[in-house]
């Protein structure tokens, strides 16, 4: 993912409104490691119910506000971003207001994900004998390079229905 400042992250919001935009702290920008990166997520230390992702969508940083649950259900789920099944409440269900007019009307779409948004980190995780079926390690970042593709279409997919005015 190319370096954002925290400009550009606030510019990204495709379903905020202004004061949402303005309220945004964001991460800090210096401390990312954006070539291990598919998007940029975080939590909102001041707003615990707030959570953001930008993603570069057609070589410009597209960003959505994500609500996290008010609590966790501690069940067992799978990431629908990085696939990644962690132990109870690890993943939850996080809901965008839509962008345009369909989000002024209250419409919004909802996924699974790590809680901690730490998806990119999950997928580059090192392939259990299972998943590689051998251990050759060629066979091992085969698998890191197809969850890597595979997240980074997930986020996409999403954020562009979140965008979508339809």
């Amino acid at each position: 993912m190319t370096p954002l400042t925290e400009q550009q992250l606030r510019a990204a919001l495709v379903n905020a409104t202004r004061s949402e935009r303005q309220r945004m702290l964001p991460p800090d920008l210096d401390a990312q490691r954006w070539d291990r990166l598919e998007f940029l997520g975080w939590r909102d230390r001041k707003q615990p119910l707030a959570a953001y992702v930008v993603a570069e969508i057609d070589g410009a940083p597209t960003g959505i506000i994500l609500r996290a649950p008010e609590t966790s259900a501690r069940r067992s789920a799978m990431c629908a971003w990085c696939e990644h099944a962690g132990d109870p409440g690890d993943v939850a269900l996080f809901v965008a207001r839509r962008g345009g007019a369909s989000g002024r009307k209250g419409n919004t779409i909802g996924t699974l994900i790590c809680t901690d948004l730490r998806c990119s980190r999950n997928a580059r995780r090192r392939p259990t004998l299972a998943e590689a079926g051998s251990d050759d390690d060629a066979a091992r970042a085969a698998v890191v390079e197809r969850r890597v593709a595979g997240l980074g279409s997930r986020v996409t997919a999403f954020v562009e229905q979140v965008r979508s005015t339809a």
